[in-house]
């Protein structure tokens, strides 16, 4: 019995069933936001989805479902290539769980106005992308080319989906009404930037540059207190042409109040500059993606 709980299949089991439950619940959340009011309220939608749901409005005796699962094929031959094989197979079981979410999960989500239809649209496709997105696969579509083009180009998720979107609302716009592509981007936006959230937003660093004269005892706070690396730069004042050491550090954001709170008892008039940052590579602080 001990040996059975020590058995070290069981941490590959808990990362395969945190990643499935992830890609589960991500995909319901969205083809709830497609069935209840993409659908309902004829909007386009974008990427791989947006196609799909052009063609079943021009043909509705074709499913979307079915319809999204055909037009992936060739962007699961791209993903092979040039993400990574589990990437690969995560997304392979993202596709069929989000097709069998499309096929049959049918909430009805009563929003009449249409703008307000558009907001909540985007809200809960962008969390249930978003949340897809934090496993370690996709659900077809528009995401593998985002991914592709974040690890080799470092172009952000919700950019990569708002540009690629942007080709099917004109053809939606097109084929449909200007009024109903013009709510549908009100949908993207919303959407995008859930995405960009969700993925990265609640995992930002900060990097943080610090001037003061009392800058050893900041930097012993900064290594005891938020036990944070910290390089010491030298740099030279352009007025007074006085040497100075600039601390440099990255950190995540909650602990920015705690290095404010550190910096401003140890020098109030300390120098202080906090700036956003893309992606950090590095050992544990490092918030890269991990597909």
């Amino acid at each position: 019995m001990p040996g059975f709980r020590q058995w070290q299949g069981w941490a590959v089991l808990r990362r395969v069933g945190w990643n499935l439950g992830l890609l589960t619940l991500g995909s319901l959340l969205s083809a709830v936001g497609i069935n209840g009011l993409l659908i309902p309220h004829r909007f386009v939608s974008g990427g791989v989805t947006g196609l799909a749901l052009l063609v079943h409005y021009l043909f509705p005796a074709l499913s979307v479902a079915l319809l999204y699962l055909l037009m992936n094929l060739p962007l699961f031959l791209a993903g092979w290539f040039f993400i990574s094989r589990r990437f690969f197979l995560y997304s392979v079981v993202g596709m069929l769980i989000f097709s069998a979410a499309l096929n049959w999960s049918h909430v009805p989500l009563p929003v009449e106005n249409k703008i307000l239809g558009a907001l909540l649209a985007g809200i809960i496709m962008g969390v249930g992308s978003g949340i897809i997105l934090r496993s370690w696969g996709s659900a077809g579509g528009a995401d593998i080319l985002s991914v592709i083009l974040l690890k080799r180009f470092s172009i952000r998720l919700g950019s990569t989906v708002l540009a690629f979107n942007a080709c099917v609302l004109v053809a939606g716009g097109l084929l449909f009404s200007l009024e109903s592509a013009l709510y549908t981007l009100v949908y993207l936006y919303v959407n995008s930037n859930m995405v960009n959230l969700v993925v990265t937003g609640l995992s930002q660093r900060k990097a943080v540059y610090i001037i003061s004269p009392s800058w050893e005892d900041i930097s012993h706070g900064i290594l005891e207190k938020l036990n944070r690396g910290v390089t010491i730069l030298e740099g030279e004042g352009g007025y007074s042409g006085k040497p100075e050491k600039i601390l440099f550090a990255v950190i995540t954001f909650r602990e920015l109040s705690r290095l404010k709170r550190l910096v401003r008892d140890v020098d109030p008039n300390a120098f202080m500059v906090v700036s956003d940052t893309l992606e950090v590579m590095g050992h544990r602080i490092g918030n890269q993606p991990h597909w």
